[in-house]
């Protein structure tokens, strides 16, 4: 994806990868221009145990304005916020243009129906299975967020488990399809090899 042309709209699946270096990537990308949708951000991770990970975001909720708390900070719960705020980070976001490469950025938990038929790209330089040691603990983020007050993780999975089942079905439609075409076109060889050779001289 660093390194990918530009197009319209990128949409990237955040499953499996490590937090901190998708946001990276995602925030050199917007800055760019480039306009970016992030699903299943519930699939991120960050490294370290879950237990580990759980006694750091308490720290960080512990973290409050003294004389008037309504006023921050602000601790998101959802995974998709969470990315959010990574990726805010590493903006110029109080500027113009960094607040336009932020509205550049959509986040979603789970896959919805507007992109589960568009095509999903992956980071490689992000990719926890490409930059950890396979012995390195991670923490699945979906997890740590219902862990700290995320209250949906249960209705995206049911949600996801019928996206799941949507796209398999389609997917053994598509197939028998393609299976029944070319079993067609195997049992009519010779009476279209005229027109298969004539295609085939002209470039088809």
């Amino acid at each position: 994806m660093s390194d990918a042309p530009f197009v319209k709209v990128a949409t990237i699946d955040a499953k499996g990868h490590l937090l901190g270096r998708l946001g990276s990537v995602i925030a050199k990308q917007l800055l760019q221009g480039q306009k970016i949708v992030v699903v299943r951000c519930e699939e991120a991770v960050v490294t370290g145990s879950l237990p580990r990970n759980r006694l750091k975001y308490a720290r960080y909720l512990d973290k409050r304005m003294q004389t008037n708390p309504i006023r921050g900070h602000i601790h998101y719960r959802s995974p998709s916020k969470m990315l959010v705020k990574v990726i805010r980070g590493m903006l110029p976001h109080k500027t113009p243009r960094g607040a336009a490469a932020l509205d550049r950025l959509m986040v979603f938990e789970g896959i919805p129906p507007a992109y589960d038929r568009t095509k999903r790209v992956v980071v490689p330089d992000a990719l926890a299975k490409l930059r950890l040691r396979p012995d390195r603990k991670t923490t699945n983020l979906g997890e740590l967020a219902s862990k700290v007050g995320w209250k949906y993780g249960a209705v995206v999975s049911v949600l996801e488990e019928k996206r799941k089942a949507r796209s398999e079905a389609y997917f053994k439609a598509k197939q028998s399809i393609i299976a029944a075409k070319a079993k067609a076109v195997a049992a009519n060889a010779d009476a279209i090899k005229q027109h298969t050779e004539y295609l085939a001289s002209v470039g088809y």
